[in-house]
């Protein structure tokens, strides 16, 4: 690793008190040896406080701005002005426990054959039926969409894996039409190439759930859609096996249904299973 153990890019627009609330996570870890690259897409100046108190806690901090918003391009910036060996990706909502920089170097070291660390979030832990099994990423299971619990919020990656791979695909994620998927594509990338990738339950990541889905069907139409197209996308990218796209594109509103979630959520699962069948014809169409 280099000087600095790890570098945070934190890809920020729109927040205020949640970016406060993660910088006193920071100022709290019981290693220091961590840099904060805030990739600003804001309009205004509305970080600038919460950068000045990053800086008053002894956080090494850099402020960039990017614009037009786009959540791989802010995260790719950061990786180009990251000076750590290994580049963690903190949404600018969630927050740390006071040992998560020190758990995840000490994984690194204690596996050096790894190029990757996914930690536990929490909240997204607390409402399976179970906690993933697997210590070490598999490529099969990723694969075939069954992989599970590796959010982008939970990634601490290798500065030169992250470069090897240049980066997370710009045409996926928030601010683009194919909504989402770019850690997920991020993750199939490494793990084609031979990549280790474990987990550390020790290191603790926080980020709320959104709550439920907006009341107007049209808009939980809306949103299901623009996040399904993302998941589409891998399908062509990754040319996965059309059984598992079936699984993935007819699942969502059956399992709503079966569920018993209502007019909403299987209006969601519809909109997500459409979604991603709609990505994946337009990438095959458009972008490979």
């Amino acid at each position: 690793m280099s000087c600095l153990a790890v570098s945070l890019v934190l890809a920020t627009v729109g927040r205020t008190d949640d970016v406060g609330r993660l910088v006193q996570s920071l100022g709290t870890q019981t290693l220091k040896d961590f840099e904060l690259i805030v990739v600003d897409q804001n309009s205004d100046d509305r970080l600038l406080p919460y950068v000045a108190e990053a800086g008053r806690l002894g956080i090494d901090v850099k402020h960039l701005r990017l614009h037009p918003p786009s959540l791989s391009g802010a995260r790719n910036l950061g990786i180009a002005q990251a000076a750590g060996g290994v580049i963690a990706f903190p949404d600018d909502d969630c927050w740390y426990e006071p040992d998560v920089i020190e758990q995840v170097v000490a994984t690194f070291n204690a596996h050096t054959d790894w190029e990757g660390v996914v930690a536990r979030w929490v909240e997204q832990w607390q409402a399976q039926t179970a906690p993933p099994d697997e210590p070490v990423l598999s490529h099969a299971r990723w694969y075939g969409f069954r992989g599970d619990c590796a959010s982008s919020i939970s990634l601490f990656m290798t500065a030169s894996l992250m470069r090897r791979l240049d980066g997370f695909d710009r045409r996926l994620g928030v601010g683009q039409w194919f909504g989402a998927g770019e850690e997920v594509d991020l993750l199939l990338r490494a793990l084609a190439a031979g990549v280790r990738i474990g987990r550390c339950h020790e290191a603790k990541v926080h980020h709320r759930f959104g709550g439920a889905a907006p009341g107007r069907l049209s808009q939980v139409w809306r949103a299901g859609l623009h996040r399904g197209r993302g998941g589409g996308a891998l399908f062509a990218k990754h040319s996965v096996a059309w059984p598992v796209v079936f699984r993935c594109v007819v699942g969502p509103p059956v399992k709503a249904a079966l569920q018993g979630q209502g007019l909403r959520g299987i209006g969601l699962g519809l909109a997500i299973g459409i979604g991603r069948l709609q990505g994946a014809l337009t990438w095959r169409r458009e972008q490979d």
